[in-house]
């Protein structure tokens, strides 16, 4: 499951339980109209209540970011779990994609907020 929030900075995305082909669909769907919106958005992305994903979202993941990894700002990947993160951080290094990683979403939050404004 997904929930997908804009801000002014980009957007707000949280993944609960399973994260599927159609939940990524869904936030490639707003990431595209908020970086057509908004020049580079950031995104703060919450991976702290995912249980598990799908081999063809890890693959459509890579695929899309690859072809749009220059549309996008920085990464803010809040995850407690140290297989998620580890999973996360591959993604980034396969894809060239910048993300900081924070234990909760307020330190993720003020990081996207705070660095934007400096």
């Amino acid at each position: 499951m997904i929930s997908i929030r804009e801000q002014d900075y980009g957007l707000d995305v949280a993944l609960y339980n399973e994260f599927t082909l159609g939940d990524f669909k869904l936030f490639e769907e707003a990431l595209l109209k908020r970086s057509g919106e908004h020049d580079k958005p950031d995104v703060l992305l919450d991976l702290s209540g995912i249980k598990d994903f799908t081999l063809d979202m890890a693959m459509e993941e890579i695929r899309f970011m690859r072809a749009h990894e220059n549309e996008f700002g920085r990464f803010a990947v809040v995850a407690d779990d140290s297989w998620i993160r580890l999973a996360a951080h591959l993604s980034g290094l396969l894809t060239r994609v910048p993300a900081q990683y924070f234990e909760t979403v307020e330190e993720a939050q003020d990081w996207l907020i705070h660095s934007a404004a400096a």
